[in-house]
């Protein structure tokens, strides 16, 4: 017995083993609604990049569609600028889906 009353046990508490691999966390971006725009679709790229870089997200999704491809070079000449670079460990593009850019997160 402790000295404060309570008694000390011998159970010890089951904990679950250690996983070996987190799962990703991804968020989606679809920027179908404003390619229009250039304000609208900087805006919302990089507020999407700011989102996950401070929540931990690993995989951040943007879709510009496929189209004639304005769109997304657009949106590459964006985020290979130096202030958003360090946002990011590298950008993929899709070999299977020539709308899809992954932005992959440290």
């Amino acid at each position: 017995m402790r000295d404060d009353g309570r008694h000390r046990s011998n159970v010890r508490l089951a904990t679950p083993p250690p996983t070996t691999r987190k799962a990703a966390a991804m968020e989606t971006l679809d920027l179908h609604g404003v390619f229009r725009d250039d304000r609208a679709i900087y805006r919302t790229v990089q507020q999407a990049l700011f989102r996950c870089s401070a929540t931990g997200v690993d995989v951040l999704e943007i879709i510009p569609g496929r189209g004639s491809g304005t769109l997304k070079r657009r949106v590459l000449a964006f985020l290979n600028q130096q202030q958003l670079r360090r946002l990011y460990a590298r950008i993929e593009e899709d070999p299977n889906n020539a709308g899809r850019i992954l932005v992959r997160f440290r």
